[in-house]
């Protein structure tokens, strides 16, 4: 067998399952925005160990949702203000699979939090950004930076 076309299957597959797996279980688990109830935002830095998920009740919800389906993707994740989502992902994730990672949480984050622009910012295992994903609610396009 050749194998480009199992590195190339494989990719695929990752992506496809992720996908699934984000939008069948961010259908079912919905969060209400009505009973939120805002929380100081944690800072990045020195002290990025400490952060809790999300800086309101729903954003920690989808934060560790995030992490816990992500089947070992996804080491940690922060939700701020309702419409940005960080993500540190695990040494597992390929470079070129980070962007189809980023625009199937950016579905799931939408779905969450909807009629909204949006964020998602990639960060490499050592914490360094090395992608930024965002959604224009009015145009309905992703922008990756």
């Amino acid at each position: 067998m050749d194998v480009n076309f199992l590195q190339q299957s494989r990719k695929f597959l990752t992506a496809l399952v992720l996908i699934l797996v984000l939008t069948v279980t961010t259908a079912c688990g919905g969060v209400s925005q009505a009973t939120q109830r805002p929380q100081l935002p944690g800072s990045i830095g020195s002290t990025y160990t400490q952060l809790e998920r999300g800086s309101t009740a729903a954003g920690q919800k989808f934060g560790d949702w995030a992490v816990q389906t992500a089947n070992g993707l996804v080491k940690d994740a922060y939700v701020r203000d309702n419409n940005k989502l960080g993500v540190v992902i695990t040494p597992q994730v390929k470079a070129n699979e980070v962007q189809t990672l980023a625009r199937s949480l950016l579905q799931g984050f939408h779905k969450n939090f909807p009629n909204q622009d949006l964020s998602v910012l990639m960060y490499a295992p050592d914490k360094k950004l090395i992608l930024t994903a965002r959604y224009d609610e009015q145009s309905k396009q992703i922008k990756y930076q």
